[in-house]
């Protein structure tokens, strides 16, 4: 059980969630500086560039959904186990020791932060940007996307601390 909940929101599967969050952010930066480069000019020069940062931006876009999605997928079997598990053998003692309180309010803090900024960039920052030469609907897209990033990443970790933190009351009472 420990390996399990280890696996469900250890210190290493925050670190491999945060990495895959920064590369999700990162190549959605790329794509909005090749929506901004779009925006500004419309040269065939510019577009050109425009086209190969969105495409850079792509190929780490992609890799960062799947492997966030599959860590979802990966945790919801991991809960599933654990509660197999803990059926099987009811000791009070081992199963308090499994709850991790630190962990779980650290993958809540960090995800509360995450919607805070992506609440943040949705709203305040769209709102400052436009206007005549302060930027344009590139700089709108890149903010409105890069927050809904943050947003999900952080609906994420807010219901795996949740889960997990109904999963421990659940198995100590």
């Amino acid at each position: 059980m420990a390996e399990l909940t280890r696996r469900l929101i250890g210190g290493s599967r925050l670190a491999v969630f945060l990495v895959w969050l920064a590369t999700l952010q990162l190549g959605w930066g790329i794509c909005g500086a090749g929506l901004i480069m779009l925006d500004e000019s419309l040269d065939p020069i510019s577009g050109l560039f425009a086209c190969f940062f969105a495409a850079l931006g792509l190929g780490a876009v992609v890799p960062a959904v799947y492997f966030l999605a599959r860590g979802v997928s990966q945790d919801r079997r991991a809960r599933e186990r654990l509660v197999l598990w803990a059926a099987l053998d009811g000791d009070r003692a081992a199963d308090a020791r499994l709850r991790e309180p630190v962990l779980s309010v650290v993958w809540l803090l960090l995800s509360l932060a995450l919607c805070a900024v992506g609440l943040w960039l949705s709203l305040a920052a769209p709102a400052e940007v436009v206007g005549p030469g302060r930027g344009g609907y590139g700089t709108v897209a890149y903010l409105m996307g890069a927050a809904l990033g943050l947003w999900i990443g952080g609906l994420i970790g807010a219901t795996k601390a949740i889960g997990h933190f109904r999963l421990a009351v659940r198995l100590v009472a």
